[in-house]
């Protein structure tokens, strides 16, 4: 069965958010790709729509749009997802996972695209019970 953590982003307040789905949530997940809209329901956000961003497997492999499918490949990054150069001209090979979501994926990155009101307060972590 499959479980996954899903960062969900905020991009009008920067705040990111961590919820655990599994069981008929996390199906809703599986065979889409990055860059595909899904429904805010699964994590708790009724009537906002999130969209795929990347993620990662249980190694910490990243997810790549040019790798297709679910499987593994070696590639050769000069940058980008998965390497970041510490001089110029720096190349190193990378093993990455393809952008469609599977059960070897432990973690997923959604932004929000559309919806109502403020994420945190939808997801019951707003300010409301500071002083």
């Amino acid at each position: 069965m499959a479980e996954f953590k899903i960062v969900v982003a905020d991009p009008e307040t920067g705040e990111t958010f961590q919820r655990e789905v599994d069981g008929q949530d996390a199906n809703r997940f599986l065979g889409r790709e990055i860059g595909d809209e899904v429904d805010g329901d699964p994590v708790g956000l009724a009537g906002f729509t999130l969209e795929i961003t990347g993620g990662s497997d249980e190694t910490g492999r990243p997810m790549r749009t040019d790798v297709s499918g679910t499987r593994l490949k070696e590639l050769l990054l000069d940058g980008g997802v998965g390497f970041k150069p510490s001089r110029g001209g720096e190349r190193k090979r990378i093993t990455v996972r393809g952008r469609e979501i599977a059960d070897d994926v432990a973690q997923v990155n959604v932004s929000v695209v559309d919806g109502d009101g403020s994420v945190a307060d939808a997801l019951g972590e707003g300010d409301a019970d500071e002083e």
